[in-house]
């Protein structure tokens, strides 16, 4: 309370009273700026060494000497602690003094002319974990990502030269044997991912390398195996997320190392829980990221459904927690191409649980509006898969019947999604017919891609299900499809448009023969129209 009163009675001292006799002091007649404090600043700035070459080399060698030292104080008294232990703290000393290079990233080319970088590198596996821990943080300080912003050439010229004195194996080496409870260990352990991360960021494939070269993967595993959340949890989900999402060769080798079921174990704790903090919900949301990437190679689809995945996820989408979304995401990833997950999710009652989303009923539990929007896109997409994998029989009469019960209901709600989407295409289209009047050129698939992002796809996806829903023979449905076309102004040829556009542009990305069939039942669908 005293100092309140005292930093509230010296802000008081500094409202100068109109009636108060004028000051003649040099600050006051300079406009309340007093030049000889700035110069004594000016000066103490001056005196200050400036990072160059030369001082590059300084701090090199003091380094290297530091080294020497206490690699001979080792040797010559290795059973007795105290009489190396100042060489260490020296050498720790000269570690931290490397770090001020990351404010001149453009020397880091110089730095690894010197040829320092395998020294430094070379105490990652020092006997003393905290001389370790030190190189991990100057690793961090050289990497970061704002230091490395503005400089590729030499961010690119310092990664390849970590990457080829096997920074990563001596990383991992040093992250195994760090403690989870000694809190300069676990900080380590953060500043490790930040600068495998960091790494990454400069040389995307660095993604591949550490999971190839180094036992990465096996430790993240184990990390998303503890039930109880920490920060260090939450970075190895980001981390995770982060080497599997551009890397099929990553994806697959997680899916061998049975990471499909440990990544449903860990978000399965949330299946009837929300998460405690920010943090955590932001966890959860990277082991969904992790899980929908998993779900791409085809073998991880099946070890999804052999897992009870899908199982998994309409639980908690009936448990209507915050993981709700992210469970749609997932189950739209796995039953993509993948008809065998379409037929388990309606055996396992998933219809019941998916079209009351469909119909626009989405729990509101902190959904954004943004988020909402996403949601009505996947769902879309999953009805699309389940129309595309569930093809004769019962299963298939039941998906029908659902867009048949409650006076149709569910084709007034595709009609209704259909025109929204086909007004922001319009809108989008015309938007860009005026940009090529303004002179300025677009390509045809720039203007293809600006279309998709504005709605079109989910447009597409749309007119397939009517496709699905007219080629069923069902004479009731047919009746109200046209009786709803013919009310928003529309005719089948409409329709038929958006299919013909979607058909000419579906790639070969799954292959010559998929892209073949695919359009060959997009083509039935027209001719049917």
């Amino acid at each position: 309370m005293e100092a309140t009163d005292e930093r509230n009675h010296y802000t008081a001292k500094r409202k100068r009273d109109s009636n108060e006799d004028v000051d003649d002091s040099p600050a006051v007649a300079n406009g309340g700026v007093d030049f000889s404090l700035l110069e004594e600043i000016e000066k103490s700035q001056n005196s200050v060494e400036v990072l160059d070459v030369k001082t590059l080399k300084k701090l090199v060698l003091s380094f290297e000497r530091r080294l020497r030292d206490n690699i001979a104080a080792r040797l010559k008294y290795p059973d007795q602690p105290e009489k190396f232990a100042d060489s260490e703290i020296e050498l720790h000393e000269e570690i931290e003094k490397l770090k001020i290079l990351a404010g001149a990233p453009e020397l880091y080319p110089d730095l690894v002319n010197l040829n320092t970088i395998p020294a430094i590198l070379d105490l990652l596996t020092h006997d003393n974990t905290d001389i370790a821990i030190d190189v991990v943080g100057l690793l961090q300080d050289l990497t970061d990502e704002d230091v490395l912003d503005e400089n590729d050439e030499p961010a690119r010229i310092l990664v390849d030269c970590l990457i080829e004195n096997n920074v990563l194996e001596s990383l991992l080496q040093n992250l195994l044997r760090l403690s989870e409870t000694d809190p300069d260990e676990v900080a380590a352990v953060y500043s490790t991912l930040s600068t495998i991360e960091n790494l990454i960021e400069v040389k995307p494939a660095v993604a591949e390398m550490v999971c190839e070269r180094t036992k990465l993967l096996r430790w993240i595993i184990g990390k998303i195996k503890v039930r109880e959340f920490d920060s260090n949890k939450q970075y190895a989900s980001e981390i995770l997320a982060i080497l599997l999402q551009s890397s099929v060769a990553n994806q697959k080798r997680l899916g061998q190392m049975n990471g499909v079921d440990v990544v449903l174990q860990a978000v399965a704790i949330y299946k009837s829980r929300d998460p405690k903090s920010l943090d955590e919900e932001e966890m959860v949301e990277n082991l969904f990221d992790c899980l929908c990437c998993l779900l791409m190679p085809l073998e991880n689809k099946e070890r999804f459904l052999k897992a009870e995945g899908v199982e998994l996820m309409i639980i908690i989408m009936n448990q209507k927690k915050l993981c709700y979304g992210s469970a749609i995401r997932a189950l739209d990833f796995a039953m993509t191409n993948y008809p065998p997950a379409c037929e388990r999710f309606v055996d396992v009652m998933g219809l019941k649980t998916a079209f009351p989303a469909f119909m626009g009923k989405i729990p509101t539990t902190k959904n954004k509006k943004r988020s909402k929007e996403e949601l009505e896109e996947r769902l879309i997409s999953l009805v699309a898969s389940l129309f595309g994998g569930v093809l004769r029989g019962s299963r298939r009469e039941r998906l029908l019947s659902k867009f048949v019960e409650n006076e149709y209901e569910k084709i007034d709600r595709l009609m209704e999604l259909y025109m929204r989407y086909s007004n922001r295409v319009k809108e989008e289209s015309e938007r860009l017919n005026d940009l090529e009047l303004d002179d300025l050129e677009m390509d045809e698939d720039e203007k293809y891609n600006r279309k998709l992002e504005s709605g079109l796809y989910s447009l597409q996806l749309i007119a397939v299900i009517l496709g699905h829903l007219w080629t069923s023979e069902h004479p009731r449905i047919k009746a109200r499809i046209e009786l709803l076309l013919k009310q928003q102004k529309l005719t089948k040829t409409d329709v038929k448009n958006v299919l013909q556009e979607y058909h000419d542009n579906i790639g070969d990305l799954d292959g010559p023969d998929e892209k073949e069939k695919a359009q060959a039942k997009i083509q039935r669908f027209i001719a049917s129209l």
